[in-house]
């Protein structure tokens, strides 16, 4: 299926790995140019060129910056200039219980995971409305909804970012802009898979059984497994594409069945 996205220009933060580089593959598969983003300039050029290597005549830049420092985003909202979709991926997550998640963590996650999106939409989506096309998707997660005992301060944050996706959406009536959110579930990205091959070492097992282990654990999920982040690239790439235009304000889920709540 054709996305119809050749010709638009995208931003994804955070897309130096894991699920936001499994966006920024698929849209520049799709025809789109995009501009990859991580906190620093030289992991910001290893991402560009793994994704021209992986995707043949991408057009595909980079801009690098700390979201947790709103000076840094405003240099870095002047290098990455208009588009006409925007992708708030970056985000921090850790397993901690919450007696010790003290209050420069609190900020830190609320800095990363929800100003930053605040910021960027804060800075892009005037333009949208303006030239009257443009599509921002926010990358929530099902522990947004289902908040986990040990992840209550990333729970809180993703539920912020659905918030901020529900009021978001009611700027763009009667426009040719559109505002979702992507309810994610658990995805084998970068950082997870570090944290398991570091628990297989520490036990003597495999990779894939601590990772099967693990996923196991998630009674509620249907696929019984951990999602990949490709499967949640598809569904963003749909969001940002003119075939989602009668989508607006939703929260859809790609969470492989693991939230038992009807939205």
């Amino acid at each position: 299926m054709d996305l119809q996205l050749a010709g638009k220009r995208a931003f994804i933060s955070g897309s130096t790995r894991g699920i936001g580089f499994a966006v920024a593959r698929t849209l520049a598969g799709e025809g789109a140019a995009v501009v990859l983003h991580g906190r620093t300039p030289a992991a910001v050029r290893d991402a560009v060129r793994r994704l021209r290597a992986e995707v043949a005549g991408a057009d595909v830049s980079g801009a690098a910056g700390d979201v947790a420092d709103a000076e840094q985003v405003r240099h870095l909202l002047a290098a990455v200039g208009d588009v006409d979709v925007l992708v708030n991926n970056v985000g921090l997550f850790e397993v901690k219980p919450f007696g010790d998640v003290g209050d420069e963590d609190w900020q830190l996650y609320h800095d990363v995971n929800v100003m930053s999106a605040v910021r960027l939409s804060r800075a892009l989506l005037p333009g949208m409305l303006e030239r009257g096309w443009g599509r921002v998707v926010l990358i929530s997660s099902e522990s947004g909804i289902d908040v986990p005992a040990d992840m209550v301060h990333y729970g809180v944050t993703k539920a912020a970012l659905l918030a901020l996706g529900n009021g978001l959406a009611k700027l763009t009536r009667a426009t040719g802009v559109t505002v979702n959110s992507v309810i994610g579930g658990p995805t084998y990205s970068d950082g997870v898979a570090s944290a398991v091959r570091s628990i297989a070492q520490d036990q003597g097992a495999s990779e894939e059984v601590v990772k099967a282990a693990i996923a196991a654990r998630n009674t509620t999920s249907l696929v019984q497994r951990f999602l990949e982040p490709a499967e949640l690239a598809s569904m963003v790439a749909y969001l940002a594409s003119p075939l989602a235009s009668a989508t607006n304000g939703s929260a859809l889920r790609a969470d492989g069945g693991a939230l038992v709540q009807v939205l």
